[in-house]
């Protein structure tokens, strides 16, 4: 069985979403990806909609929605996407901060930065996975 992750953070509308749309195209072999937070938005930020379309033709509109920590499943793996403040909690095996600065409200540089940056983490993230460099025995 394929571990669970969750990229949380506390809107799940912007980093979050693009983790759990990069996860899905570069990791669905090795991890299921999620994302949540513990505030809805009406819809995930257009932006990183936009980004993640022109970059990876990933429409998160489609396939994606805002979420809160109790609409997705029980989980192994939290990944928090970078809070600036108190995190959301959610319980897991494993855990890991990526300490990534929200792009909202920023530039288009700023949105595909941090899309590269998670795409990078996301494909390291299977790796160490697929290594067994991450403990999930607890």
């Amino acid at each position: 069985m394929k571990p669970k992750v969750a990229f949380i953070c506390v809107h799940n509308s912007c980093r979050s979403q693009m983790a759990e749309a990069l996860g899905k195209l570069f990791a669905s072999d090795v991890f299921e990806s999620y994302s949540a937070g513990t505030q809805l938005k009406d819809q995930i930020n257009q932006d990183a909609v936009r980004i993640i379309k022109k970059l990876y033709n990933v429409d998160m509109n489609k396939t994606q929605k805002s979420k809160l920590l109790t609409d997705i499943p029980k989980v192994d793996i939290v990944i928090k996407m970078g809070c600036n403040v108190v995190c959301p909690y959610l319980p897991s095996k494993y855990e890991e901060d990526w300490g990534l600065e929200d792009p909202s409200g920023k530039s288009d540089e700023e949105f595909i930065k941090t899309a590269k940056i998670i795409e990078e983490k996301v494909k390291d993230l299977a790796r160490r996975i697929k290594n067994k460099e991450i403990n999930l025995e607890k």
